[in-house]
C-alpha cells in the first residue's frame, strides 16, 4: 500500500510540475518584449536601399507588432530627408513607414553642419541630440540589434 502511495504522489507532482510550467511558458511567451533593431543610415546613395530593408524586415517578422525599429541618420544619407528637397513619392514611403512605427532620428552634428533644423526635415523625426554614433551605441545598450547596410 505505501508503494501506491508512493507512486501515486510522484505521479501528481509531475503532472502538476507539467501543468505549471506549460503555464508559465505561455506566460512569458505573450510576455516577451518585440524584437528590437537600430538601422544606422549615413549615405546618400543608400536611403532606397535602407527603407526597402525596412519595409522587407516588418514584413519578415509579421508585421510592426513584432518588432521595433529605429532608424538613425547622419552625414550625406540626411540630405534625403530635407522636406524642401523630398520628392512626392519619396514622402509618402517614409510617411508610410512612420506609421508602421517607425522611428527616425537625425544626427545633431549632421543638422547643424547641413544647417537643418527638425521642422525642415520630414515628419516624424527626432533629433539624436548627443549625436548619431552616442545614440546608436546608447540603443545597442539597450538591447538593440546593430545593422548597417
Amino acid at each position: 500500500m505505501q508503494r501506491r502511495s508512493i507512486l501515486w504522489t510522484m505521479f501528481s507532482s509531475i503532472g502538476a510540475a507539467s501543468v505549471l510550467a506549460a503555464t508559465t511558458s505561455r506566460a512569458n511567451a505573450a510576455n516577451v518584449d518585440k524584437a528590437k533593431v537600430a538601422y544606422h543610415l549615413s549615405e546618400l546613395d543608400k536611403v532606397g536601399f535602407v527603407l526597402g530593408n525596412i519595409e522587407n524586415h516588418y514584413d519578415g517578422m509579421g508585421g510592426p507588432d513584432k518588432v521595433k525599429i529605429v532608424l538613425v541618420i547622419h552625414g550625406s544619407g540626411l540630405k534625403a530627408f530635407h522636406a524642401a528637397q523630398a520628392g512626392k513619392d519619396f514622402s509618402a514611403h517614409v510617411s508610410q513607414l512612420a506609421k508602421m512605427g517607425l522611428e527616425m532620428s537625425a544626427c545633431i552634428n549632421t543638422m547643424k553642419a547641413q544647417n537643418v533644423a527638425l521642422k525642415d526635415l520630414l515628419p516624424n523625426f527626432s533629433v539624436a541630440d548627443k549625436g548619431a554614433v552616442v545614440l546608436l551605441a546608447d540603443l545597442q545598450s539597450q538591447g538593440y540589434a546593430y545593422l548597417r547596410p
